[in-house]
């Protein structure tokens, strides 16, 4: 099964929790066993699994990726954007997660989230549930 969903995000960078919209897409396909790709085609923006029960996880993340690669560094690419282009190299396009019993295969503490780094967007992501 082939699908999307869509992200709106209201900052310019920006950690979006959508687990549960990826949940939502597996139980619809009724799949009991597989994998699911979640999949970002978008140059500024990511993909990640992490912990999703303590919100500051998120703050530190963007804080230290902030820190990592500034917005004042110097940079070459003339758009203004070239930080959210590695923010998103350094977070990844995608993440594959099995599926058992119909379930997402998370830990306790994980959730799959959009990773923004360029926004205020609005944003697709391409999901890819493969049953087997």
């Amino acid at each position: 099964m082939n699908g999307s969903i869509k992200v709106p995000t209201s900052g310019q960078t920006q950690l979006v929790d959508i687990t549960s919209e990826v949940q939502t897409a597996v139980s619809d396909c009724k799949i009991n066993e597989g994998f699911v790709i979640v999949y970002v085609a978008h140059t500024t923006a990511g993909i990640t699994i992490n912990e999703n029960a303590d919100p500051s996880v998120k703050s530190d993340i963007l804080m230290h990726l902030d820190e990592m690669v500034p917005q004042s560094g110097k940079f070459r690419h003339a758009e203004g954007n070239s930080p959210a282009h590695i923010k998103a190299s350094l977070m990844g396009s995608s993440a594959t997660v099995f599926i058992a019993e119909g379930r997402l295969c998370l830990g306790t503490w994980q959730g799959i989230y959009f990773c923004e780094f360029d926004g205020p967007r609005s944003r697709k992501v391409w999901l890819k549930i493969i049953e087997g």
